[in-house]
């Protein structure tokens, strides 16, 4: 979207308000109003062709009679109305829309939601909603929305899906010490979505941070692409992640995929911050307007109270910022300030005893010190210091340090005196909370920051054009053949053209040739029967393992067989898999399914119980490098067991991040064919001796 059309909505030089009133309590009159108190310094045309004049605006009967230009109209009047007055837009050159009316998509009503689009758009105008609040900018003194008030001025823009929880948050600015510096309301997305507001806003000099309330993406990969390139943290709380709708049972990732994991996996690639609750996007938001990210691992924390300094030091723990012990001149510097029986190995306990000075000193020296990467100051209100005085004491030691690239967030527990000294802090540029935990949790977001913007491209793409000639090959076949799944022996094809390492493996339609084929592969074998009808091998009684010779290869032909027609009497029997029969090692598995969001996405965790019981897995959005893939690896609670443990020898994960790549490239090329697969068990082998990929699964789309 060109960006001059956004500057229409979000600076527009003029608005003229479609649907205004004179009729206190009409959202018409509340939006006029509004640009009124807000001491908007544009121009204003009231539409209202029963009025001459509105709030001490001269009204016109319609937009087009206005004498000059409109860079902006805000529709508040009923939905039937809108697409009269969309075209008459068009025809005066407005750019930018604000359809605050509601009754579109929301209610069903998305062909009238469709045709306003299509109007708006034959004339380059793009439409912000409909169904929202409005648009508030302090640096615009623009308040374009039935919002009671412009927010708390502050660095940070947020947008949000919901109107009312951008009412609440409005009001909330002022109570919470959280300002910005912008406000939208998004609503149904008809046109402008969260991609184009990132892009805005990443070039905004009023703007240092976006936040964003999420309750769902009209189209996930453009969000991703556009937030990787975005040069300002973005901070994203996504609402409606308890359930990601209907996930088809196929395999094993579609019942554990979920909107909770898919999203988060697509924030991380994403580079975008994940707040918890409502309150974390508060302090997160804070935080990432007002402090550079934490370039380092070493966390220091300066205190007057040993209870809060546990609780601080419990939080870096939890939040991924463990503490570790302060170098010796650090300590040595620190002891300075404080009496004998304080600590200053981290945290720096200044005890009860420490004045405005003490702090001072402690944060100008260590604040400098190249082993502190990011400081929290934490202070409880005692009878012998002033909030204030510390306060001051904070900021002038920091501005005399001389260091810019490092963060600082404050913790003060007290009345109404820490009340005030935290609300001059946080007009200072320095991000002050009434709890330590809050306070540690906006430094680990400053530190997820910093991490995030050393991450490799969101997607990386490997030359698969000749895997996917093959591929689409063996599909076809299939969908020839009346299937909507490939066979385990199609599937692997599939797998082996992608470079996903698997065992040698045939079909055997007869006995006979079943005991042919295994004398070719060699003893010990592993059967398995292959039927378009039975997906779940193990429960039909399809599968033997550790076949040693061709009179067992014999007995277990005619029990496979005999099992599967038992288990489904109307099932195609294609015959029975002849496969060596892989050594022993570490089970994991690996799945897709094409999210409805963002696209085919890619699965990882450890086979057996880790999968079946406890859920150990992790997503990302396909495709991914290596690199992506060997987080995968090591983010899973289980990863200790790939690292080696109890005496065993560590696996072979360089084999198995190539192994996760490539499969990511197969499900990204196949997006428009397969919309499930699994490979599992793929087995892990000790370092330097591979993987092997035991058993493959591939449901078609319909």
């Amino acid at each position: 979207m060109e960006l001059d059309v956004l500057n229409a909505v979000l600076k527009p030089k003029s608005i003229a308000v479609i649907g205004a009133s004179a009729t206190p309590g009409k959202i018409g009159y509340t939006v006029v109003d509004n640009l009124v108190t807000s001491q908007y310094e544009g121009a204003v045309y009231p539409i209202n062709p029963g009025a001459s004049e509105i709030l001490g605006f001269k009204a016109y009967p319609s937009i087009l009679e206005v004498p000059g230009e409109v860079d902006m109209a805000v529709f508040t009047i009923p939905a039937k109305l809108v697409l009269n007055a969309i075209e008459e837009c068009g025809k005066k050159g407005v750019k930018g829309l604000v359809v605050i009316t509601s009754g579109f998509g929301e209610v069903g009503k998305t062909d009238l939601e469709r045709e306003m689009v299509e109007i708006a758009h034959r004339y380059g105008m793009r439409i912000l909603g409909p169904n929202i609040v409005g648009v508030l900018s302090n640096s615009m003194k623009m308040n374009a929305s039935f919002a009671p008030t412009l927010p708390l001025p502050g660095k940070g823009a947020l947008v949000s899906q919901s109107g009312a929880l951008l009412i609440a948050i409005d009001m909330s600015t002022f109570t919470r010490r959280v300002g910005f510096d912008k406000l939208v309301s998004i609503g149904n997305m008809s046109d402008i979505e969260f991609a184009d507001l990132i892009e805005w806003f990443d070039q905004d000099d009023d703007t240092t941070s976006i936040s964003l309330y999420i309750e769902g993406l009209k189209n996930g990969r453009k969000f991703m692409e556009v937030s990787q390139k975005a040069t300002k943290p973005i901070i994203a709380l996504k609402s409606g992640v308890s359930a990601h709708g209907a996930a088809a049972a196929a395999s094993h990732t579609g019942s554990l995929a979920g909107a909770a994991k898919v999203y988060g996996a697509a924030f991380e690639q994403a580079g975008v911050i994940q707040a918890s609750d409502l309150n974390n996007l508060f302090d997160r938001s804070l935080a990432l307007s007002l402090q550079p990210p934490m370039n380092g691992e070493n966390l220091l924390i300066i205190t007057n109270g040993g209870g809060v300094g546990v609780l601080a030091t419990d939080a870096a723990e939890r939040y991924g910022i463990p503490l570790k012990f302060a170098p010796e001149d650090v300590q040595a510097e620190l002891k300075k300030h404080m009496p004998e029986f304080g600590s200053a190995k981290n945290p720096a306990d200044l005890t009860g005893q420490a004045s405005a000075e003490w702090y001072e000193n402690s944060v100008r020296n260590s604040f400098a010190h190249p082993w502190v990467d990011g400081l929290t100051v934490l202070y409880c209100e005692v009878a012998v210091t002033d909030p204030m005085d510390v306060a001051v004491g904070i900021k002038r030691a920091i501005d005399e340090s001389g260091v810019k690239g490092k963060p600082l967030t404050v913790s003060f527990v007290g009345g109404e005196k820490t009340e005030a000294a935290m609300q001059w802090l946080v007009e200072q540029g320095i991000p002050a909370y009434d709890d330590p935990d809050s306070a540690v949790n906006a430094m680990a977001a400053l530190r997820e920051y910093a991490l995030m913007r050393e991450h490799d491209a969101t997607f990386t793409k490997a030359d698969t054009s000749s895997a996917k000639e093959k591929a689409m090959k063996i599909i076809a076949a299939a969908r020839a053949d009346g299937r909507d799944a490939l066979t385990e022996i199609e599937a692997k094809k599939v797998f082996e053209a992608y470079g996903l390492p698997v065992p040698k493996c045939d079909l055997a339609a007869t006995e006979a040739e079943a005991i042919q084929m295994a004398n070719t592969i060699g003893y010990p074998i592993v059967m398995k029967i292959v039927s378009p009808e039975i997906l779940h091998k193990s429960d039909a009684g399809g599968v033997k393992v550790n076949i040693k010779n061709a009179e067992e290869c014999r007995q277990a032909f005619n029990t496979i067989m005999e099992n599967a027609r038992n288990y489904n009497p109307a099932a195609n029997l294609h015959g029975v898999v002849i496969q060596e029969m892989a050594p022993w090692g570490t089970e994991v598995i690996l799945g897709s399914i094409n999210d409805p969001t963002f696209g085919p996405t890619v699965m990882f965790g450890l086979g057996g119980i880790f999968v079946e019981v406890l859920k150990d897995v992790t997503f990302r959005v396909a495709p991914i490098s290596e690199k992506r893939a060997n987080v995968m690896v090591n983010e899973i609670k289980s990863a200790p067991i790939l690292k080696g443990v109890r005496g065993e020898e560590p696996k072979d994960r360089a084999a198995l991040a190539k192994t996760i790549a490539n499969y990511s490239n197969m499900v990204f090329d196949l997006i428009d064919e397969v919309s499930e697969s699994d490979a599992n068990p793929v087995i892990v082998y000790e370092e330097g001796q591979g993987v092997s990929v035991v058993d493959a699964r591939m449901i078609l789309k319909k």
